[in-house]
């Protein structure tokens, strides 16, 4: 019985589905290619298709690789010392989809070194390209990331001592000298101050940056009042406001609130106005603004007119690997951490930071995060009053969030974890009235007072005077006028 040791081959190589073999043989008259059956799994053409090619299925080679693929071949075919070669280049399925392949030929050689036959073995190698150009950019992400830990690591070493030189120096003098003026003790005790503080922002930012790519720094989101968290922020800087006589407006609407992690936005709004203030020249002014930028986010801007940044820094904003510090308008320091640690903290809270800037013309710097909802409270033991006033609340105010609660604990619960636009509440429930919920309530505001209108079902001058010490006027609920309490809705949440 005689076995074709060729078609048991074939059968062996038609396993792979990622490769095919080709024979060449010019000992003949005419010369030889074939292409075993696997060719169509990798190139989607059968070997008739490809040898009927006036070039004998290379045309599929794409043109910038057979250029360079026909060099080797010939410098290969020369060398008369070389019986293997490997190559790889991209080539276009029928399909269109261009993918890599590796091409490994073994020749015969006659006596005179010329090459008789050729064997090769076309393998695709797609994914492996695929891998491989990721651990690429892996290795150019982290070539950029070492460069940037050496050139931070270089610039934190030097602002590290930086401030030590000034401390040292005047505690040396105030040791030394012992006919320093009262004016002069106090200005060396300002220098001394000032560099200290700089030297602990400058280490609170880097535990920060730390705590956040190390993950240990937790965002912990929760209902915020936009506009009492910018004037918290502002009133932490009022001092170095008034000294360059610099005033500060601010622009945003009473309703805003956001849902953020307070300490560290924050940490940025009170960055940016530092910087704002710091770069402004004596006796202008900072802007401070915020609004809804769609449905899901709240922008904040914070606007100056003062040294703005020069074209060639631009780039170097936002960078902890390149950060930068340059003098105030009044010689004012800055640590240069202080806008990449902000980027950090946007971003963790899924937002963007960006900038405009024109040297001498001053800066605006925007950031969003996200929206915290508006919402109205409505506290009634009343089944039916609490389906009839939230029915009437989403079709009166489709954009607000209508949350309900059986009595005053529970609404506390809510209150603390939602902060509502206005609360709407009966007088009368089991457990805790209206009046004790009001007096509750005030004692864990957080920022400003949340407006509340009181529903009573009786007209009692002493109940309505207890609620109008708390500044809260009342509604009675039996029947209710839906356009009184409308009108009273909107003059609160506008």
């Amino acid at each position: 019985m005689k076995i074709n040791i060729s078609n048991i081959f074939n059968q062996m190589i038609d396993r792979f589905d990622d490769e095919f073999y080709w024979y060449e043989d010019h000992t003949g008259k005419e010369d030889f290619l074939v292409y075993s059956s696997n060719v169509f799994k990798v190139t989607g053409y059968t070997n008739d298709e490809l040898l009927e090619m006036p070039g004998k299925g290379r045309e599929i080679i794409l043109d910038e690789d057979l250029r360079e693929m026909r060099e080797s071949v010939e410098e290969f075919k020369n060398d008369t010392s070389r019986n293997n070669l490997s190559m790889e280049f991209r080539m276009l399925r029928k399909d269109n989809k261009v993918i890599w392949v590796k091409e490994t030929v073994v020749v015969e050689r006659n006596r005179k070194g010329f090459v008789t036959k050729y064997y090769g073995k076309i393998s695709n190698i797609a994914q492996f390209k695929e891998t491989e150009e990721l651990l690429k950019s892996d290795i150019d992400e982290y070539k950029k990331t070492n460069t940037s830990k050496d050139n931070f690591l270089a610039l934190l070493s030097h602002d590290l001592r930086a401030p030590f030189t000034s401390i040292l120096g005047f505690s040396e003098i105030l040791m030394n000298e012992g006919n320093l003026s009262e004016t002069e003790k106090t200005e060396y005790l300002s220098y001394i101050n000032d560099s200290s503080q700089n030297q602990l922002q400058l280490i609170n930012d880097l535990l920060d940056w730390s705590r956040i790519q190390t993950g240990r720094l937790k965002i912990e989101s929760s209902r915020i009042h936009a506009r009492s968290l910018v004037y918290n922020s502002i009133s932490s800087l009022t001092g170095i406001a008034v000294r360059k006589n610099i005033d500060i407006k601010v622009n945003l609407p009473e309703s805003l609130y956001i849902e953020v992690d307070e300490r560290l936005i924050t940490q940025v709004v009170t960055n940016l106005i530092s910087n704002a203030i710091k770069f402004s020249y004596e006796k202008s002014t900072v802007e401070v603004t915020a609004n809804v930028y769609n449905e899901m986010f709240s922008e904040f801007a914070v606007k100056d007119t003062g040294v703005g940044i020069s074209e060639e820094n631009k780039d170097k904003m936002f960078r902890m690997g390149r950060t930068f510090t340059t003098e105030g308008t009044k010689g004012e320091k800055g640590t240069g951490l202080g806008l990449a640690l902000a980027k950090e903290i946007i971003e963790k809270h899924g937002g963007v930071i960006w900038f405009y800037s024109n040297f001498n013309e001053g800066s605006e710097f925007h950031f969003i995060v996200p929206t915290s909802q508006n919402t109205i409270l409505i506290v009634t033991s009343d089944k039916h009053k609490k389906e009839t006033y939230s029915k009437m609340l989403k079709q009166r105010y489709p954009t607000y969030q209508i949350v309900t609660a059986e009595n005053g604990y529970e609404a506390l619960g809510i209150i603390i974890s939602q902060m509502p636009s206005v609360i709407i509440t009966d007088h009368e429930m089991p457990l805790m009235n209206g009046i004790q919920l009001i007096q509750s309530i005030r004692r864990k505001d957080k920022g400003p007072e949340i407006p509340v209108i009181a529903l009573l079902n009786k007209s009692s001058d002493d109940i309505k005077q207890s609620y109008q010490e708390y500044g809260i006027k009342t509604l009675r609920d039996e029947p209710i006028d839906e356009d009184e309490l409308n009108e009273r809705l909107r003059s609160l949440l506008n």
